[in-house]
């Protein structure tokens, strides 16, 4: 699972958004709520660039993606974002069997969204963790993301099978903490100083997550446990250890 980037690809095909398409089901009308208010703030382009904290210079974009959100060209979610997580992953030059496996393997944490599989369909928007979106039941309230996505979506993610790798930032995690879920692991990416001494990696933390996330997809391998990972991950050059019960840590 991985975090979005609020960076997006414009484009698509004429296919609309279809929530009844999106993976993890049970949050479509926890969706249909948000597109609904995202779209009713975006009719108020200072409003929205204030919800939102957007520049002068990436207001007027972003408020008319919001706008037309239900009417825009859709692509998969794979394609659709970029940043330096997405560079990491390189998802145009993977291979039509990676692509696949990605397709069912790989999700995104959408602040619009939730969480969501990379071959599911959505157009390009602008929401993060922390926007400030109006809320359409309480006039004067703000609908808060937390309250929106919280416990549905761990709920979601806790129904999911199999190995889940929690790659996503802090801010995501708080929209949906999947802690008592049993066999899922948090990534964490650090990196050896001159002393020999290990350090956190804040924002380019997301290029290793990108490229181990581009291994994994490479690989086709689909693990039943956090010790089948690991014995795959020195041998493909990742050093990728348990550092905790529910934590993994990555070191480049």
């Amino acid at each position: 699972m991985l975090p979005p980037s609020e960076t997006k690809r414009d484009g698509g095909t004429d296919d609309r958004l279809d929530l009844s398409s999106l993976s993890f089901p049970k949050l479509k009308t926890r969706r249909a709520d948000l597109v609904r208010a995202v779209r009713s703030l975006a009719r108020d382009a200072d409003a929205s660039a204030s919800a939102l904290r957007l520049s002068p210079s990436l207001a007027a974009v972003e408020v008319a993606r919001n706008r037309r959100l239900t009417l825009s060209p859709t692509m998969p979610v794979l394609d659709r974002y970029t940043g330096v997580v997405f560079d990491g992953l390189d998802a145009p030059s993977l291979p039509p069997a990676a692509r696949s496996f990605a397709y069912e393997h790989v999700g995104v944490h959408s602040a619009l969204f939730g969480p969501v599989l990379a071959g599911d369909r959505i157009p390009a928007y602008r929401l993060s963790h922390d926007s400030r979106v109006p809320s359409l039941a309480v006039p004067g309230a703000v609908l808060s993301l937390k309250k929106q996505w919280g416990t549905a979506v761990s709920a979601s993610l806790a129904a999911h099978p199999g190995l889940l790798l929690d790659f996503r930032s802090e801010g995501y995690v708080a929209l949906g903490p999947v802690d008592a879920r049993p066999n899922s692991y948090f990534l964490r990416v650090f990196t050896v100083g001159p002393d020999g001494s290990r350090r956190a990696l804040n924002h380019f933390n997301k290029k290793a997550k990108g490229e181990l996330t581009r291994a994994l997809v490479l690989a086709g391998i689909s693990f039943d446990s956090v010790d089948d990972l690991l014995a795959w991950a020195g041998p493909a050059g990742f050093d990728l250890r348990l550092s905790g019960p529910a934590e993994l840590a990555l070191t480049v």
